[in-house]
Order: C-alpha cells, then structure tokens, then sequence
C-alpha cells in the first residue's frame, strides 16, 4: 500500500542517515560519503518536509566529510558549495560564509574576497531585510580582509621608510584599504556581540592614524556596554590599550580590577598583583594577596614560578613585619581543607625538586609558613636543599624554623 510504502521509504532513510552520523564519530570518511550518495539519491524520491530541510542536512554533512576526506581538493569543495548555494536562498549568506572560511583555511584570499564582494551584492526580496545580520558579518569579513592589506602595506612601509611612503600611488592604495575597512569594521562592532578581532583590527587603524580618543571611545564602549556580552578579552584589549597609551596606574588597576572579577585565572594576574603590592594603600596590598590566592586555586597555575614567588614575597613580608597576619589566616581559612594535596604533596615536592629547583622553592617557603616546618612539602624541598649545600635553602629552612609561631597563629 501506499502507507506502507512511506513507512519503509522513511525508515530506510532515517537508517541511512544513522549510518551517516556513526561513520562521521568514526572518522570513516569514504564510509560516510557513500552513505551520503545514497541518501541524496534517496530524497529525490521524499516529498515530505523535513524540519530541518534536506538541503541543509546535506550541506553540513557535505561540508564535513569534503574538508576531511583524504581524495578531496579544493575544486570539489568549491563546486559543492556553489550547488549548496543554490539550493536555499534563507541559507545564501550562511554558506557563503562557510565557503570564504574554507577558503582562507587553504590561504586563498583572493578568492575569499571576491566570493564576500558577490555575497555583498546578492538581494532577493524580503530575504535580504531577515539576513541582515549575516550581510552586515560578511561586510565585516570584507573589512577584514581590507584590514589584512592594508597591514601589508604598512608593513612594507616601516620596513623600507620614508622612500616607499614618497611613492604617492602607494600612500593613496594604503589608504584606500584604511577607508574600506574602518566602514566595514566599525558598523560591525556596534552590534551588541563578540566582535574580538574585528575591535582590535579597527583599534589597531585608528591608533596608527592617532585618532586616539576614537580607539579609546571603541574600548570602552566593548567592555562597559551593558547590553554587550561579558567578554574577558575586552577588558584585556582596554587594558593593553591605556598601557600603550601610558595611562596612571589607577587606571590600568581598575581595568584589571574587572577582569580579576570575570577570570580570576587570567594571565594577566601577575602584572595586577604587582600592581597591587607597590601600592601604599593598605587596601590594595590586600586585594593583591587575594588575587594571587584566587589565581593559584587554579590547576593551571600550579607550576607557575611567578605566581608562587609573588605569593612567596607577600607572605614573607608580612611574616617578618608580624603586621595583617590576619590576611593570611582569611585567605587559608578556605583553603586549608584542599591546598595541602593539591599543592602539598610529597609527590609534588619530589617533582618540583627534579623539574624546577626555583618553583620549588618558593612553593617550600609558602607551604612552611602555611602548614608549619612539619609539612611534608617542605621538610622535603628544604632537606633536597640543604644535601645540595645551596645556601639560599639553608635560610630557607632557618626562617621557617624560626618564624614557626606564626604557623600556629595562622591556623589557629
């Protein structure tokens, strides 16, 4: 029967394209491929609607079994996005899109600007007002790629000096790209999104042209907008800008201050707690000890020299002035449960010893004023030390032994 027919033609393809999504896991990409003729064969017989439409499905199979399979070139793959491009005018941009990433995955840049000056051109009726965002993202692409000349010639510019800049055909050429990208780019960046190169691309025209204030409006727009979204990297970029710009220390702490507060982990860390330590305001040497407290919380950290001997230095100084004995116990309060095994060991101790005697010891310094001179990191690290007859260990050891009061202050 006719019922019965459908029955068997919709299982046969829900089948196909199980064999499909198991051989795409399994990374057997000619395995998927014949899967994939099958079932593009098969839907020439399906007049039913799919919710996702068939062409889509095809699309983003296609796509992925032609970027891994090991007999395709670039020629196939272009061939098969311009069928793509045809068969669904609400995915036009889309994969145009995909197609120009393709493209400068394979470094053809040329032909990824001239597919976006196409992409740019396409209209179909009320289609083009509902994509207008992925219009405005390949005029943005667009503007990216102006940026990437433009970046070759001001390179060739620096390189070869005033001689080059003379050349009034290469100044006006320069300029031009300056001109396309910065429209392309600054519209982009006005949509509330994540917009990371495109920002630091446009900053980066603007700062060479001195336009500053412009720069410095852009930054702050991308990190404090509220209707953006939290992103880390734009404080970064804001960050990385006053400092260029040579900006007062309460500036550059306030823009690490937010940061600190989204990504306790980030690198960045370090230069915020030194920052922080050479202030003489009580208040900041505080939030200085918590951030490098926050940051060793981290497994990433773990072997970080710096971090530790920044942590090591504060807790020294404090042990020896005996002042804010009382920022060290809040801070351990919350850690004495975990830190021991995860920074402690004795496993860890003969690691560090091997791999980096420094690491170890600033870690040993911390962990004897923390645990005590019975905690097992450091009676390892400071005995390792003291075999080796390097002097520094042998003080070590001594100021431990000789401040282990404040051990027994500190866990109370």
């Amino acid at each position: 029967s006719s019922n019965e027919h459908k029955l068997n033609f919709k299982k046969s393809k829900e089948a196909c394209l199980s064999y499909i999504q198991d051989a795409l896991l399994q990374k057997q990409w000619e395995r998927a491929a014949e899967f994939l003729t099958c079932y593009v064969e098969s839907l020439e017989k399906d007049y039913s609607r799919e919710h996702i439409g068939p062409s889509e499905m095809i699309w983003r199979i296609g796509t992925e079994i032609l970027w891994h399979h090991s007999h395709s070139s670039m020629k196939e793959f272009n061939c098969f996005m311009e069928q793509m491009k045809t068969l669904g005018v609400k995915r036009y941009l889309k994969v145009c899109l995909e197609h120009v990433f393709h493209l400068l995955c394979n470094g053809q840049i040329d032909e990824a600007y001239q597919n976006l000056s196409l992409a740019e051109s396409w209209r179909f009726g009320e289609q083009t007002a509902i994509q207008d965002k992925e219009m405005k993202l390949i005029q943005a692409y667009r503007g990216l790629l102006d940026y990437c000349s433009w970046s070759k010639q001001k390179n060739i510019l620096l390189e070869h000096g005033e001689d080059v800049f003379s050349d009034l055909a290469v100044e006006q050429e320069m300029h031009g790209y300056f001109r396309k990208a910065a429209v392309n780019l600054k519209e982009i960046i006005k949509i509330p999104g994540v917009w990371d190169v495109f920002v630091k691309c446009y900053v980066d025209l603007l700062e060479f042209y001195g336009d500053h204030n412009e720069a410095r409006q852009v930054l702050n727009e991308y990190a404090y907008n509220s209707k953006f979204p939290a992103n880390p990297n734009a404080h970064v970029y804001l960050y990385q800008f006053l400092k260029r710009q040579g900006e007062s220390k309460k500036s550059l702490i306030s823009a690490l201050k937010i940061l600190h507060d989204i990504v306790p982990s980030h690198e960045l860390m370090i230069d915020f707690n030194t920052m922080l330590q050479k202030s003489k305001k009580r208040k900041k040497r505080r939030l200085g000890l918590e951030v490098i407290f926050a940051a060793l919380d981290y497994a990433g950290w773990k072997e970080n020299a710096k971090a530790w001997s920044c942590l090591a230095r504060q807790v020294k100084q404090i042990v020896i002035s005996e002042k804010h004995l009382d920022w060290i116990k809040q801070e351990w309060n919350s850690r004495k449960d975990w830190w021991p095994a995860f920074h402690f060991s004795r496993y860890l101790a003969k690691r560090n010893w091997q791999e980096d005697k420094s690491l170890s010891y600033e870690k040993a310094l911390v962990a004897g004023i923390l645990l005590g001179k019975g905690c097992k990191y450091f009676k390892h690290v400071s005995h390792q030390g003291c075999k080796a007859q390097l002097k520094r260990f042998r003080m070590l050891k001594k100021f431990v032994n000789r401040h282990n009061p404040v051990y027994l202050r500190i866990s109370g």
